[in-house]
């Protein structure tokens, strides 16, 4: 009689350890990491969801996209994040990461455009440079003069690169490489730019036969030229407030909260606006992006509240919350079409990784 109690008991405290783990699998705090570009907007919806519902305000993390990428896809365990923000679009291999934990049902909602501006010191002489500039500026390796060969990058003041740039020093503060905004400046300025010319692109072919899956050239110089800024815009902006000969790359959102302190540089010809970045103008503009981790929807039920606030045309649109600080709208019927598609929780494919 004493076992058969004392089985019972064992029992009802099993049960009850059992019901705590459950309970404990729950959470109400909604986690988001990812992108210091999108970080203000993603804050900005987090902190309108704590006051206007009952649920706690989100935590919001600035790791990079990359950085991001890699918390998301680590597996469906509550500990890992139900939100990602990215200033690009997942890649394949991220897909894939994902996919090989187990994270399957993943959704992709389009928030708005950005442009990487350029920015310098606002005291300094208005500054106008080419996405050839640039590249010349930051690669590795560049043409040699006879544009035979590529050289180590022998470039330390921008007059050397082109006569009609000042005599200043060519110093560079940019995100590092766990940054998505690092990733856009790569794909647009350095293979953008390198696959136009014949010097490159014959080490692309080279590559391709000797290794089989080569990749576009995107080497920056290590000779402490461009230097490597962290996640946080904001010590770019201050970086540039200290040292007048410096530039700074970074998310058009962070030049016009600081444009007491910083100026942006004409690129192509073209200044970073919101219609120079909606049309397509500036030469360097990107969309923004967050991704759901549908896994957690139903044991963080405040996820879809949240994800239904951001998606909402007081908060994305063009006379939105977020427009106010720094996010440009996408167009009318774009917009509609990606906010029906996140409301569905429509499933991210490999296949759509692959369209532009």
């Amino acid at each position: 009689m004493i076992f058969k109690k004392s089985a019972l008991s064992l029992i009802a405290t099993s049960a009850i350890v059992v019901s705590s783990i459950n309970m404990a699998q729950a959470r109400e705090q909604i986690r988001i990491v990812g992108s210091s570009t999108v970080y203000p907007f993603s804050s900005s919806v987090a902190e309108e969801f704590g006051a206007t519902s009952k649920n706690p305000t989100p935590v919001v993390e600035s790791t990079g996209s990359g950085g991001g990428m890699k918390l998301f896809c680590k597996g469906n365990d509550l500990n890992t994040p139900d939100i990602t923000n990215a200033s690009r679009r997942m890649k394949s291999k991220e897909f894939k990461l994902c996919e090989k934990n187990g994270v399957t049902d993943i959704t992709e909602a389009v928030i708005g455009f950005d442009g990487i501006a350029i920015a310098q010191n606002k005291n300094n002489k208005a500054l106008e440079l080419s996405k050839k500039h640039l590249l010349l500026a930051v690669a590795e390796e560049v043409p040699s003069k006879d544009g035979k060969s590529l050289v180590k990058n022998p470039y330390k003041k921008w007059n050397e690169i082109d006569s009609s740039l000042p005599d200043r020093e060519i110093i560079i503060y940019g995100p590092p490489t766990s940054s998505g905004t690092r990733d856009a400046f790569e794909d647009m300025i350095m293979k953008g730019q390198t696959k136009k010319m014949d010097v490159y692109t014959s080490l692309y072919k080279k590559d391709k036969v000797k290794n089989k899956g080569y990749k576009k050239y995107h080497k920056v110089r290590q000779d402490g030229v461009y230097v490597p800024s962290g996640e946080n815009d904001n010590l770019i902006v201050q970086k540039l407030s200290k040292n007048p000969a410096a530039i700074g790359i970074f998310g058009y959102s962070f030049l016009i909260q600081n444009d007491d302190k910083v100026a942006a540089a004409k690129i192509n010809g073209v200044l970073p606006t919101p219609k120079s970045i909606s049309s397509g103008e500036y030469p360097i503009s990107r969309s923004l992006f967050f991704y759901t981790k549908n896994s957690h929807r139903k044991d963080v039920p405040a996820m879809d509240k949240y994800v239904e606030l951001f998606m909402k045309e007081d908060m994305i649109g063009p006379e939105g919350i977020l427009s106010e600080i720094g996010l440009i709208a996408l167009p009318d019927e774009r917009r509609t079409a990606i906010r029906a598609s996140v409301a569905k929780y429509t499933k991210l494919t490999l296949e759509d990784l692959s369209k532009k």
